[in-house]
């Protein structure tokens, strides 16, 4: 297990094995010293997580969508393990775009995104510092409440796929 999948654990999670696509794209594609996932929603073994129920953010279930967010992580973490063969093969999170769903008059999407941000931080310490974008939409696949998408700085002596 690597250094970085030690952390994931003491922090009270686990690296879910990588999704199977839902379409015609790769979960994750390295270009270069870049990873960049697909957008990943907040499943798992599946199905959807949402522990606020599916659909639009507001600021009733803003703490429940953070904590998809943050499942949704795991799930890009788990697809750029697939081409880096280990998360320590991350040199540095590049960028994080998380899209909320959200009700036409909410504005704190930047909160939902914290929920993955903060992760990233404690997963990979300095590292994990990024530049981010939080965008609310009208809609997401599944009807989830977050989709995300990752773009990460890897070490060359890592194979890729």
């Amino acid at each position: 297990m690597s250094h970085i999948e030690d952390n994931i654990q003491r922090a009270g999670f686990r690296l879910p094995p990588s999704a199977a696509p839902a379409g015609f794209y790769l979960p994750a594609l390295r270009q270069g010293d870049l990873v960049y996932t697909s957008g990943q929603l907040p499943l798992q073994d599946g199905r959807l997580q949402e522990p606020g129920g599916k659909g639009k953010v507001n600021e009733l279930n803003q703490q429940d969508a953070a904590a998809a967010a943050g499942t949704a992580l795991l799930n890009a973490l788990a697809a750029i393990k697939t081409i880096t063969g280990s998360l320590d093969a991350v040199e540095r999170i590049v960028k994080l775009t998380v899209y909320v769903a959200s009700e036409s008059y909410f504005s704190s999407q930047h909160l939902v995104a914290n929920g993955a941000s903060s992760l990233l931080v404690e997963f990979f310490g300095e590292k994990g510092r990024h530049v981010r974008s939080a965008v609310g939409v009208a809609e997401l696949p599944f009807d989830a409440s977050v989709e995300l998408e990752l773009i990460v700085a890897c070490n060359h002596s890592y194979r890729s796929e």
